[in-house]
């Protein structure tokens, strides 16, 4: 598969002041910034430096501010040199990563998540909803729980982050009665601030309206491999990638699989395109015991001068 995979993190990776050194230090970087203000009407680079973060955090919000984050750091990367062998996103993630590997335009990446973000609210606002990350069991675990629970609502996987880690999604009774059943069967059900059920058959509605939205855009065949949350695999039909996408909004990120798939791939060099570190923390729970691999985050200067200390020789 190669030697080199960039991440790029989604919504919970966010923080003001999120891209600051780059947007000090570079023309270009104010230039995207700029871009996404224009895209999208609203103040994105002001919510990234100054917040407060309570409205960063807004879907609406954060969607175009993360992703326009993440493009900044993956420029920095490449304005070095660095370019990845393959890359994936988790979730929100996904669209910078498509523009990292040619599919879209970092334009339409932004005009993309901005709809995202309000239509995804929009169903949230129309049909409440939670999540709650799920430790201590695997997925079949997860699932088999879960189908128990849907006799109070609507409640599916949402995320398979690392192999004892798992999202679930949905009605907010029905995930309640799940996470009753995970503590009785010995697992840690932790309830997440999102304003929504990401990932969930309740964003059925955006997930019709975004397909159209992607129909306006133009996607190509990849430059660099992606590897897909969908399907944890990859694909160079631009039409099937259209498609795939089409449905990410409704169905599981596969992540856990994602990051199995490169490590037996060969990747031995991963880089976290973006603000914090959580892509790094479930590399480290994925990888099997004995598993040599380096990680490296890119979300400010220090972070781009280790890797290209590291990775530029």
């Amino acid at each position: 598969m190669g030697r080199a995979a960039f991440l790029f993190p989604g919504q919970g990776s966010q923080a003001v002041g999120m891209g600051g050194d780059f947007h000090e230090a570079y023309d270009w970087a104010r230039e995207i910034f700029a871009m996404a203000d224009e895209v999208t009407g609203k103040p994105i680079t002001r919510l990234c430096f100054e917040g407060p973060l309570d409205e960063l955090t807004r879907t609406v919000n954060l969607q175009p501010a993360l992703t326009a984050v993440n493009l900044v750091c993956y420029r920095a990367l490449v304005e070095q040199g660095l370019r990845p062998d393959v890359t994936a996103g988790h979730s929100l993630g996904e669209y910078a990563a498509l523009a990292a590997a040619g599919v879209i335009d970092p334009a339409d990446a932004l005009r993309l998540v901005n709809r995202r973000g309000e239509l995804m609210q929009r169903d949230a606002d129309r049909r409440p909803g939670a999540m709650q990350a799920i430790m201590g069991l695997d997925r079949s675990e997860v699932e088999a729980i879960a189908e128990a629970a849907r006799e109070r609502g609507v409640v599916v996987v949402a995320n398979h982050n690392s192999p004892r880690q798992v999202v679930i999604t949905g009605e907010s009774e029905a995930v309640a009665e799940a996470a009753g059943l995970v503590k009785a069967k010995g697992g840690k059900a932790i309830p997440l601030a999102v304003s929504g059920a990401w990932h969930s058959p309740l964003m059925e509605d955006a997930a019709q309206e975004f397909a159209a939205e992607l129909d306006a855009v133009e996607f190509r065949a990849p430059s660099t491999r992606i590897v897909l949350n969908v399907t944890a695999g990859e694909e160079t039909d631009p039409a099937v990638l259209r498609a795939i996408m089409a449905r990410q909004i409704i169905s599981p990120v596969r992540w856990c699989e994602t990051i199995e798939r490169m490590l037996g791939g060969g990747i031995v060099d991963f880089v976290e395109v973006g603000p914090k570190k959580v892509l790094a923390g479930l590399v480290k729970k994925t990888a099997s015991d004995g598993a040599k691999f380096n990680i490296y985050n890119v979300e400010n200067m220090a972070g781009l001068n280790q890797a290209v200390e590291k990775l530029g020789s």
